[in-house]
């Protein structure tokens, strides 16, 4: 019998020993029996409930709602699965951040820059200097697909997120902008990172103590010339610049 019964066990003892009384006092048959019937009865009953009490208690606990699953509810480790918590705040905060740098990152280096179809004539002029292609956005754009074929593109968007920089006026933008700027280009943990020296990579952790729209100007002059000497010769002379001209000019006889 459980420990928790012993009570009834000895009440039970008890009238067992009253019952064995009863039997050798002839006189007090009747009482003995009522003594020990009841309290047999008592024992039964007792039993019963503690029966119906365990078999009701997992049930129970099942249907309380939250009781059984709070580990895949509860936000935290507190108990609760209120809106309120402190903790789904600071989530919701981190979600609204990473998307509002989302948007920048997406602003920063965007697929292409809306441009016009270029004339005969301006294509011509991208073979007279590098400046010259890179002054227009259908220039850029033809040449930021060659860079792709030579995986090198991460120059030309760093460039141009530099450009966009620095048509930047409001604080907090900048800041972001150029944190961005160098998580994406400069980090060396980053797989679009740009080839700088030493001594420009120094310049622009000095320069983020107090981002500013110039902090990557010494790094954007070094990939422009990067791009300048070792990308613009080979584009030239690539099967993406020659073909524009040949469709281009078949337009312009054509017409």
């Amino acid at each position: 019998m459980p420990f928790y019964d012993l009570s009834v066990w000895r009440q039970w003892l008890f009238s067992f020993r009253t019952q064995s009384a009863s039997v050798e006092n002839e006189n007090t048959p009747k009482k003995a029996e009522v003594f020990f019937k009841p309290m047999g009865s008592e024992w039964m009953e007792m039993r019963k409930r503690q029966t119906s009490v365990s078999q009701e208690t997992p049930s129970s606990i099942q249907a309380q709602p939250g009781v059984g699953n709070r580990g895949s509810n509860a936000c935290c480790f507190c108990w609760c699965c209120c809106c309120s918590c402190s903790c789904l705040t600071v989530r919701n905060q981190d979600e609204r951040t990473r998307a509002a740098s989302h948007e920048l990152r997406s602003e920063t280096t965007a697929n292409c820059e809306e441009s016009s179809t270029p004339t005969l004539e301006e294509v011509d002029t991208w073979a007279q200097s590098f400046d010259k292609l890179m002054k227009t956005p259908a220039g850029r754009n033809a040449f930021r697909e060659f860079l792709r074929t030579e995986f090198s593109e991460e120059n030309m968007l760093f460039w141009m997120a530099c450009e966009d920089l620095k048509r930047e006026s409001n604080k907090s933008v900048i800041e972001e902008k150029t944190r961005l700027i160098y998580e994406d280009y400069i980090s060396i943990l980053s797989p679009k990172e740009v080839s700088l020296d030493s001594r420009v990579r120094e310049v622009i952790n000095r320069n983020m103590l107090e981002p500013s729209q110039h902090t990557f100007d010494d790094a954007q002059l070094q990939i422009y010339t990067l791009m300048h000497r070792d990308s613009y010769p080979r584009f030239m002379n690539s099967a993406i610049y020659k073909d524009l001209i040949e469709s281009l000019s078949k337009k312009s006889a054509e017409a």
